[in-house]
Order: structure tokens, then C-alpha cells, then sequence
């Protein structure tokens, strides 16, 4: 279906997604909500930044009866800021309804969790454990709640959550329809998905490039220099409107904020060393733009949806490329455009070469005193050993060893292998 309307839609549904503005379905919304729409238990499988969380939404806003005062639907997110979010976006659907909603997330009171569970609402969100604890108590009735949306699932997996999931997603009904939501869908994750679904649907959205079309892709050499030095002459190459910039470490996190605080740049952290209030409140000021530069570890560039990320920076290459798709998902949002750049050392390149494997294109490029200029293609490098080899040779087999040698007979012989090398190379750069 090219429109929204061609749901039929309730009223309040349709005046919600004008409100957002939200122009016509994205790929994964054309397939999601049909199935979510006729419970067909389905795999959502999507790169970030597809309109993955309405594809879900919409549907299951749908399908609410608000006449019966039961849990009808459990959305699970493994980080309490998507999580957030996922919750702030389902109130603005809800909001012109009778629907009721909960966000249950962990770092916050349980007793007061309990409390607001007097009365259980219809939708639920929340982190995997705050939901088990919460069943545990008896406070949240899952056996009533026939709809189960499990988001960024493989973060889920690997976070080790699934156990979690597993002990409410068991207390719910058999025919639960069950909706799994993930970039990848690894092995692992197969016996899991087996238990609860039965010849599920596999929608899989986005196989030709993992990334949005308006990123534009920068390789900068670090060179001798620190990274850390380094960045800041890519900062001040720069002018973002927002930029985060990714690190593979809590502790190189706090290193890189550190320096470029003390170099007049005003960062904003995210990583999962932050406590609760502390992130909320970083959130918050990231939000109200008080910040144009963010330090974050992957914690970000999976969990938390920033609005109006002009440039991603990768101080360091993460170890899992699939980390890389996702910290440059961050930019390039709702139709903008964006700037991802990779600082790189000649360690790091056997790994942009599996990222241009993913189809995406690099410009080698550097930038001094604020000027950026286009560098050699990195791959040029690649035929040098080759020639200089052919060359290498070629000298050795000119200057032989002499029959009876003399003292100082190897500095002559490399004087003489040093004269042929030039000349060859004067030779191979007049065939150019």
C-alpha cells in the first residue's frame, strides 16, 4: 500500500500521522503492519533509520481494545533510552484515544513501578528485566497480553537478555503473536525464535545497502599523530550542526572528552558508565542542543535515536563492522543528509576494505588548518611493493657480486644496485 490512508485506519490513528507528517510508508511499514494488522507473528529484519518503530506501532495501536482495562501488548527495547523513545513516540499516537500506556525501564524505583501497576494498562514498554521483575511481583499480568514486540533483538541477545524475555514471553498466551525487530539475525538467536514462532514471516528490508543514500563517506589517515590531536584538526574541518563522535571504549571515552574539553571544545558523554540520571539528564541537554560535539561508545549508536546528527565521526573502527552500519546510521535521518567519517591507521585496513565490501565508497581524503583536500585512492598503495619488488630485482640481477671482493665491496655494490633503482623508476614514471 502506497498510503497510509489505505489502512483504514482509525480516526485518531490518521490524525496522529498527519500530525507527524509522515508522508506515505516506508518498505517496512508496507510489509510490517499488513501482517501485525491480520496477527500473523512475523521478523522484521532492518537497518536503522527504516521507520522500523511505527511499522509496529501503527498496527498494534490499531488492534487496542480499550474497553477491556487488560495488558494487551508488550514491546521490549535492551536499552532504557530506546526504550524512551519507543514510549514517547507510541504517545503520540495514543494520545487523542482512550489507551493507556506504561513505560517500565530499569535505574528507576520498582516500588513506584508496582504502584502505577494498580490498574494494568494496555501497552506496555520497557527493558526485558524491569518486565520479568515486574511479572515476578505480580504486579504486571503478561498472561493476558497476546502481542509481544521484541526490538533490536540482537542487541538483546547479546546483552543477554533473552533469558529475560524468555520467562515472561513463557507466562504469556500460546497464541501470542510474537514480532522480532533486528539489523542481523544471528544463529544464536534461532532456538529462541523456533520456541515461540512457528513458521514466522521474514520480512528483510534494505539487503542492497546497509546505509541511507545521503551519507557521504570520508577515510582520513591518522598519520604519526596522535588520534586524539588528529580529531581536533577534523573538528575544526568541520562545522556540524551535530556531531558524535564514536570510540570503542568507556575509558578512551573519557580520554577523548577530556582533551577536547581542555582544547575549547565544548562534548557532551554517552556511555554506559553513565548512571541513570546522569544519562537522562545528558539526553536531555543533547536534546535542547547544548551540546555540538558527543563522545559515545556503541551503547549510542544502538540505543538512542539523536535527531539532527549532521557528521558521525569513527575515532576507531569498531572489531564488529556491523557496529560501523550502525554508528553511521545515526546521520542521514528523515531525508537529511549527512557525513561519516572514519580516522584510520594502516592497522585498520583490512577493515575498510570489508566496509567497501558492504558497498560503501570511501574518499581518501585530509584536511590541514581547516582545509580539506582530496589524498590519493588508498588503494594505489597497494601496487607499490609490487613494482618496487620488480625493481629490487631487476638491480640485483644488473650488480652482481664480484668474483674477488674487497673491503667495501657491499657499499659499492649498493651504490651501484641504488643508481639502476633510480634510473628504472625515472623509466616506469615517463610510461605514465
Amino acid at each position: 500500500m502506497s498510503k497510509f490512508s489505505d489502512y483504514n485506519f482509525q480516526p485518531f490513528v490518521m490524525d496522529a500521522i498527519n500530525e507527524l507528517n509522515f508522508q506515505k510508508p516506508t518498505p517496512i511499514q508496507q510489509r510490517m503492519i499488513p501482517l501485525i494488522m491480520k496477527g500473523k507473528s512475523a521478523i522484521g529484519q532492518s537497518h536503522t533509520g527504516t521507520g522500523k518503530t511505527h511499522s509496529f506501532l501503527l498496527p498494534i495501536v490499531e488492534k487496542i481494545d480499550p474497553e477491556k482495562q487488560e495488558l494487551q501488548a508488550i514491546i521490549t527495547s535492551p536499552t532504557r533510552e530506546l526504550a524512551t523513545q519507543i514510549h514517547k513516540a507510541l504517545q503520540q499516537l495514543i494520545e487523542h484515544s482512550d489507551i493507556q500506556s506504561k513505560l517500565f525501564i530499569g535505574g528507576t524505583d520498582k516500588a513506584r513501578s508496582i504502584a502505577k501497576l494498580s490498574t494494568q494498562p494496555h501497552i506496555v514498554v520497557g527493558t526485558p528485566g524491569r518486565i520479568k521483575d515486574l511479572m515476578v511481583e505480580g504486579a504486571l499480568h503478561v498472561h493476558t497480553a497476546n502481542t509481544l514486540v521484541i526490538d533490536e533483538a540482537d542487541l538483546a541477545f547479546d546483552l543477554g537478555f533473552i533469558t529475560d524475555i524468555d520467562q515472561f514471553a513463557g507466562k504469556m498466551p500460546e497464541d501470542l503473536n510474537m514480532y522480532v525487530f533486528s539489523a542481523t539475525i544471528p544463529e544464536k538467536l534461532q532456538p529462541f525464535l523456533k520456541k515461540y514462532m512457528s513458521s514466522p514471516e521474514h520480512v528483510h528490508i534494505g539487503d542492497k545497502r546497509p546505509v541511507a543514500e545521503g551519507i557521504e563517506f570520508f577515510a582520513v589517515p591518522v598519520r604519526g599523530k596522535s588520534k586524539k590531536n588528529r580529531l581536533i584538526e577534523v573538528l575544526k574541518g568541520i562545522n556540524p550542526y551535530l556531531a558524535i563522535i564514536f570510540v570503542n571504549t568507556k575509558s578512551f571515552a573519557d580520554e577523548v572528552a577530556k582533551h577536547l574539553n581542555e582544547n575549547g571544545f565544548k562534548v557532551g558523554l554517552l556511555h554506559g558508565n553513565l548512571a541513570p540520571r546522569d544519562r537522562k539528564r545528558m539526553m536531555q541537554a543533547v536534546h535542547d542542543l547544548e551540546y555540538q560535539y558527543i563522545v559515545a561508545t556503541d551503547l549510542a549508536a544502538r540505543g538512542i535515536d539523536i535527531p539532527g546528527v549532521s557528521h558521525v565521526i569513527n575515532l576507531e573502527i569498531p572489531d564488529d563492522l556491523e557496529f560501523f552500519v550502525h554508528r553511521v546510521g545515526r546521520t542521514a535521518r528523515a531525508g537529511l543528509d549527512g557525513q561519516a567519517i572514519a580516522l584510520y591507521q594502516p592497522e585498520d585496513e583490512d577493515a575498510l576494505v570489508r566496509i567497501e565490501k558492504m558497498g560503501i565508497t570511501f574518499k581518501h581524503m585530509d584536511v590541514k588548518d581547516g582545509e580539506w583536500s582530496e589524498l590519493k585512492d588508498r588503494h594505489a598503495r597497494k601496487n607499490r611493493p609490487k613494482q618496487e619488488n620488480e625493481i629490487d630485482a631487476k638491480a640485483k640481477a644488473l650488480v652482481r657480486k664480484p668474483k674477488k671482493v674487497k673491503p667495501g665491496y657491499k657499499r659499492n655494490m649498493k651504490w651501484e644496485m641504488d643508481k639502476v633503482k633510480k634510473r628504472e623508476r625515472k623509466i616506469r614514471n615517463r610510461k605514465r
